[in-house]
């Protein structure tokens, strides 16, 4: 496994250079980012389509800068000067332990106070360069796809949240122990917390802008999918725990072509150091599942990219509004509660019943599917007798 981006890259290249990313993290950052180009090019096809159109923003030019945007440029650079300044002039703890070393209290107080100082000044020079006797005030067209920095950042931060609290939620014994990591860990995240959460996050800031729910949930369909698909690679080659359950069956000769580990692996180097210590192997990273599990994240990761290429293929075919996501939260529901059968996880157990938060969330999620595909064919129907 590859716990940092560091030792992935040594794997490829034979070269090791320390760097202060985990392979989780970074695959994270590679979804949000693959998220933003295919939401972006759905913008754009729908406006083009008329489903979604430009609106007016009012904006005020030729202002000096505010006493608010000195504060928080001065406070980004605090920021930045107080931990990676200190990070870099302390590379080797940095790198060795990023987690510890960002949520500590260590820092470079002399770096992160003239920092602050630049960008408070930074901010009010740019400014001043076209600040204006007398301000202006003008109204220009805004494209949704434009819109894109700022639903990502803010689904980003909500769907952290969400992901926090449901994996907590999950993992309520594990919390009460330690409920300080259980909050500020980067690890521990559960992905129908994220989803729920940036999802309301999206609606929300798009429908302030005049978005249709029902046009932005079929743009975001798709995109989801390719987010979660990379997200769940970042899961596999990292070894964050999300794997299922002891496989003991011989490979079936149908998998003959594949790897061995693509049937049952037991995640040497895993990221959170769970299982028993592997022989020979020194510093962090150096543990093993004792018995051999099915690799759920590749396979998760798999489906959902050819889950991902069945929803770009059909999107263009489809003129009903909300079929799109319908169509995704039942396939969605489906691949998620299939994995569940094989995946390590923590489970419920209500009037007889026992079950695991991801298969109640993806039976919602399919029944919601199938009660939005028989809503958007019979409101479509409606409205197009009606004209």
């Amino acid at each position: 496994m590859f716990p940092t981006l560091s030792h992935l890259i040594q794997y490829f290249t034979g070269y090791y250079i320390p760097l202060p990313i985990q392979t989780f993290g970074f695959f994270f950052a590679l979804a949000f980012i693959a998220a933003y180009w295919a939401f972006s090019q759905e913008f754009k096809r729908r406006e083009s389509l008329g489903q979604v159109k430009p609106y007016q923003q009012t904006n005020v030019i030729g202002q000096p800068a505010n006493i608010t945007e000195l504060l928080l440029n001065g406070a980004f650079g605090f920021l930045i000067g107080y931990k990676f300044v200190y990070g870099l002039l302390n590379y080797t703890a940095f790198v060795n332990n990023p987690q510890e070393f960002l949520l500590s209290t260590k820092g470079n107080l002399l770096a992160a106070i003239a920092l602050a100082a630049i960008f408070v000044y930074w901010a009010y020079a740019e400014k001043n360069k076209t600040k204006l006797a007398q301000p202006k005030t003008i109204n220009v067209w805004v494209h949704p796809y434009q819109m894109m920095g700022t639903l990502i950042s803010w689904a980003a931060i909500w769907g952290l949240l969400g992901a926090k609290l449901f994996d907590n939620l999950e993992n309520w014994d594990r919390f009460i122990q330690d409920p300080i990591q259980g909050l500020l860990g980067f690890s521990g995240l559960t992905y129908y917390g994220g989803l729920l959460f940036g999802a309301v996050t999206v609606l929300f800031i798009s429908g302030k802008n005049g978005i249709k729910k029902v046009h932005m949930s079929d743009i975001a369909g798709p995109g989801l999918m390719l987010a979660y698909a990379i997200g769940r690679m970042g899961c596999h080659l990292s070894g964050d725990g999300d794997w299922g359950i002891v496989n003991k069956a011989p490979k079936p000769n149908w998998l003959a072509w594949a790897p061995d580990w693509a049937w049952a692996f037991n995640y040497p180097n895993n990221v959170i150091s769970e299982g028993v210590l592997i022989p020979s192997c020194e510093g962090k990273f150096c543990f093993q599942l004792p018995q051999a599990v099915f690799p759920t994240p590749l396979y998760e990761s798999v489906i959902c990219l050819i889950l991902f290429l069945f929803l770009w293929s059909i999107r263009k075919h489809i003129k009903i509004p909300g079929l799109l996501f319908s169509i995704y939260l039942i396939v969605n529901g489906l691949e998620r509660f299939c994995i569940e059968l094989i995946r390590v996880n923590s489970k419920y157990h209500v009037a007889g019943l026992s079950f695991t938060q991801a298969e109640l969330i993806s039976s919602i999620l399919l029944l919601l599917g199938v009660i939005g595909v028989i809503w958007s064919c019979t409101h479509y129907q409606k409205n197009k007798n009606l004209t």
